[in-house]
């Protein structure tokens, strides 16, 4: 019998968590929900709200992904979330555009020489507390450890950084974005590199919450390069997203839920 410690990395997540596209109202409102809790509640990065909930302008156009627990008693363990380019102004700066300005290094790359629709940025990647319980890590939204792509019994909670990362590609590709940027700690490049992932440095750093270094990913070369121990996590990943998306299609079709979101959602009421 397989045990945590021999199962490969993809059983070990699938064994724990479930990962979906925010897709309806009710999905995006508990990616809020975490958000608020995360870097308003625990780490005070943004204010306390009575809703609960963390939002901004950007989502307007941003898709999101979030992941849950795969028990009897369902609950958000993190979410991440794709910004687009503004439909009704292309031309209006990411996130990233606005507070880089100074310090991308346009020789490598110009964001806004690219074509608008292809680019897009991910941000407001968080991860629950009671999931990043690591000694140094409850000041940080993300938990990251070398043993998270491991078969070690430490790797509490494997991949939850990982796979927030994976699904935020996943919805990157179904609209049609290639260029994704983020900003990046060191040490989230550092983690993501001995996985294969090629995280490009695209300028130099900024004081955002701490270190943080513009990067870019493509997203056409992501699966290419990941080493042999990420790889099942890539696809466990993407085998739940396009499950999800399939259901969905299908209770829209019957008019049991909305259309399928794929080029962000306005923000809840």
């Amino acid at each position: 019998m397989k045990t945590f410690e021999t199962s490969p990395a993809s059983e070990r997540f699938g064994q724990y968590f479930r990962i979906a596209p925010a897709l309806d109202a009710a999905a995006r409102d508990e990616v809020y929900f975490v958000r608020h809790d995360v870097y308003a509640r625990e780490l005070g990065f943004e204010p306390v709200r009575a809703e609960q909930r963390e939002m901004d302008g950007y989502d307007r156009h941003a898709l999101h992904c979030i992941v849950r627990t795969n028990d009897d008693n369902v609950r958000p363990v993190g979410c991440a979330r794709v910004v687009l380019t503004d439909p009704q102004d292309r031309h209006a700066p990411l996130p990233f555009e606005r507070s880089c300005r100074a310090t991308l290094d346009r020789r490598i790359i110009d964001p806004a020489a690219l074509p608008r629709e292809r680019i897009a940025e991910v941000s407001r990647l968080a991860v629950m507390g009671e999931f990043r319980r690591r000694r140094g890590e409850l000041h940080r939204p993300v938990a990251l450890s070398a043993r998270d792509s491991s078969s070690e019994p430490a790797a509490r909670f494997p991949n939850i950084p990982v796979s927030l990362y994976f699904g935020a590609v996943a919805l990157a590709q179904r609209a049609g974005v290639e260029y994704l940027f983020t900003l990046t700690e060191p040490r989230l490049a550092k983690h993501f590199a001995r996985g294969g992932v090629q995280i490009e440095t695209v300028g130099a750093p900024i004081e955002h919450r701490g270190m943080r270094i513009p990067s870019l990913m493509r997203v056409s070369q992501v699966y290419s390069s990941l080493r042999a121990m990420v790889r099942p996590i890539w696809h466990e990943v993407h085998a739940q997203m396009d499950t999800c998306y399939l259901v969905h299609e299908a209770m829209v079709h019957q008019g049991l839920a909305e259309a399928p979101v794929t080029q962000g959602a306005p923000l809840s009421a």
